[in-house]
């Protein structure tokens, strides 16, 4: 099997699959199941652990995003064949660079979040919807 080259992607371009990639590692769900795998340790958590330390993620919900992240290449699993069978998962070589990216945006988030709740609340005092506000001069 031959490597191909890796490519880069435009982002603007509808076509582009770093699109589709931004859109997958964008969600909560998929920052947060990051970060409780990246802090693990030992480094592989069981679904069921995952699902505890992520209030408010369902089990369809978990379910999903972690197939997601495995078919990325970004969490691996391992089953082991017991009654029920154990499933673990952990993040693999690619998972743990994107850690270090997630875990900025989540710092911004957790910095700023209340600068946030205050613009959307004048906005909501003013009547203002996002499609009509205007932007302010800087």
């Amino acid at each position: 099997m031959t490597s191909r080259p890796a490519a880069r992607g435009d982002v603007f371009d509808p076509a582009c699959p770093a699109r589709r990639l931004l859109d997958r590692i964008g969600t909560k769900w998929t920052s947060m199941a990051v970060k409780v795998l990246a802090e693990a340790d030992p480094p592989e958590v069981r679904f069921a652990e995952l699902k505890r330390r992520m209030p408010g993620v369902s089990q369809k919900m978990l379910s999903t995003t972690l197939h997601s992240l495995m078919r990325d290449g970004l969490v691996a699993r391992r089953v082991e064949p017991t009654v029920p069978p154990r499933v673990h998962y952990r993040l693999t070589p690619l998972g743990r660079s994107l850690d270090g990216p997630l875990a900025a945006v989540r710092a911004w988030a957790e910095e700023h979040m209340a600068e946030i709740d205050e613009a959307n609340a004048l906005s909501d005092e003013n009547g203002e919807n996002t499609e009509s506000a205007a932007i302010p001069a800087p």
